[in-house]
């Protein structure tokens, strides 16, 4: 739970650099929240047509800063520019592209965008 709220924390944070654990926790909350809103929409009746209710598209519209930030940190832990994110507007190629980089395991050492989190990381227990 930690590494979803620390991304909300750090949600305008283009900075630095995010490991591949923190970038896929992320993912999972989010996905874990969206499915729980959908089940309390269509209980209650808030879907609309297409499925989608007020709540999911709230909270969808909220997440998007804090996913590309992370997604920015990420990109950034495997030595890539944050521009690198742009290459999901090509269709097909550029999420799976994406996807390669997200499980790219964490550039070793220092980097131009700061120290490696792997390294500085508590050890787990």
């Amino acid at each position: 739970m930690n590494w979803y709220l620390d991304a909300w924390k750090n949600y305008a944070n283009f900075k630095g650099r995010a490991r591949r654990k923190a970038y896929w926790m992320f993912i999972l909350f989010n996905l874990i929240a969206l499915a729980v809103l959908g089940l309390i929409e269509s209980t209650i009746g808030l879907s609309g047509q297409n499925g989608y209710g007020i709540l999911t598209g709230l909270y969808s519209l909220a997440m998007i800063l804090p996913l590309i930030a992370l997604a920015v940190r990420r990109l950034h832990d495997t030595g890539r520019s944050g521009w690198w994110i742009l290459i999901g507007l090509v269709p097909l190629v550029g999420p799976i592209v994406l996807i390669v980089f997200y499980v790219t395991d964490s550039q070793p050492g220092s980097n131009q965008y700061g120290p490696n989190p792997k390294e500085s990381a508590p050890p787990a227990i």
